[in-house]
C-alpha cells in the first residue's frame, strides 16, 4: 500500500486526518470504507486502566489504518459494560443507545458518501453490535464487525499466546500482551501474579463478573509480553483484508483471501 493511501499517524486516540487526506485517500478506493473502535469503561483489575478495551480497540483499528485505506474514526469510549458495575470506575449506557449510536454514525458516514463501516469491537460484552450488523445488512446496507472469533483465533496462534479464547476472558494474556507492546505505561505492577481461571461461566449475563472473580481478572496475564502484542495486531491486520475484500466488491460476495497466517 502506498503512503498516500495509508492512514497518518494518530495522536492518542484520536486520528490526525484533515478533510483533504479523507478526500484523497476516497479518490484512491473504488469504495470507501470507514473503521469505528467500539470500547468501553470498565475494570480490568488492579493493573490495567479502565479504558483497556478502547486502547485495545484502537490498537487494532489503527494497525488497520496503517496497512489499508479506510477512513479511521475516534473511538466510541463507553458502552455495554454492566456485567462489571460491581467494580468502581465501571460506566455503561445501555444496549438500545449504543444501538442508536452507531445507526447515527453509519447514517451520517453515508450521507458524506462512506457507505462501508467496520465495528472494532474490543469488549465482549457488546453483544447489541452484532444485532446491528444484521439489521444494516439485511437492509442492504454495507455493515461488518471485527474481529470474529476465527480472526482472534488466528492471531493468537500467530502469535503464540497460550492461553484459549475460553480462559482469555479478561485482563488476560491477550489484553495484557497488546498493551504491553502499545502502551506499557499504563500498566500497573502485579500482573505477573494475578492469574485467575474461570472456564465456567454459564452464569455470567445473570449473576455478572463478580460471581466469577474477586478481582476482575479472568486469564493468565502473567502470560503476557510485548511480543505478543505486536503479532496479535500484525496478524488481526492480516485478516482484515477479507472484509475489505468483501465490503468493497461489486456484488458484496466474499472472496478468497487465502490463510492472512501465512
Amino acid at each position: 500500500m502506498s503512503d498516500s493511501q495509508t492512514q497518518p499517524a494518530a495522536h492518542s486516540l484520536v486520528p490526525a486526518d484533515t478533510t483533504d487526506d479523507v478526500r484523497t485517500r476516497g479518490a484512491g478506493v473504488s469504495r470507501q470504507v470507514a473503521v469505528l473502535p467500539v470500547g468501553s469503561f470498565e475494570q480490568h483489575g488492579p493493573y490495567l486502566p479502565l479504558a483497556t478495551d478502547t486502547l485495545v480497540a484502537c490498537a487494532i483499528a489503527r494497525e488497520i489504518a496503517a496497512a489499508h485505506p479506510v477512513h479511521l474514526l475516534p473511538p466510541v469510549t463507553i458502552s455495554c459494560s454492566h456485567e462489571h458495575a460491581a467494580w468502581p470506575g465501571t460506566v455503561s449506557i445501555s444496549s438500545v443507545t449504543l444501538h442508536a449510536v452507531i445507526r447515527d454514525i453509519a447514517a451520517s458516514l453515508r450521507r458524506s458518501g462512506v457507505d462501508a463501516l467496520v465495528l472494532v469491537n474490543g469488549h465482549g460484552g457488546n453483544y447489541v453490535l452484532g444485532n446491528v450488523v444484521q439489521e444494516s445488512s439485511a437492509q442492504g446496507e454495507r455493515m461488518a464487525l471485527f474481529p470474529a472469533p476465527e480472526d482472534w483465533e488466528a492471531a493468537r496462534e500467530r502469535a503464540g499466546v497460550e492461553t484459549s479464547l475460553l480462559t482469555d476472558m479478561h485482563a488476560g494474556e491477550i489484553e495484557t500482551s497488546i498493551l504491553l507492546h502499545t502502551h506499557p505505561e499504563l500498566i500497573r505492577p502485579g500482573y505477573e501474579t494475578s492469574d485467575f481461571v474461570a472456564d465456567d461461566r454459564r452464569q455470567l449475563l445473570t449473576l455478572g463478573m463478580s460471581a466469577y472473580t474477586d478481582s476482575g481478572v479472568i486469564g493468565r496475564p502473567s502470560l503476557g509480553s510485548a511480543e505478543k502484542g505486536k503479532r496479535l495486531l500484525a496478524s488481526l491486520a492480516d485478516s482484515f483484508g477479507a472484509y475489505v475484500s468483501l465490503l468493497t466488491s461489486a456484488d458484496g460476495s466474499v472472496r478468497d483471501t487465502g490463510d492472512a497466517r501465512k
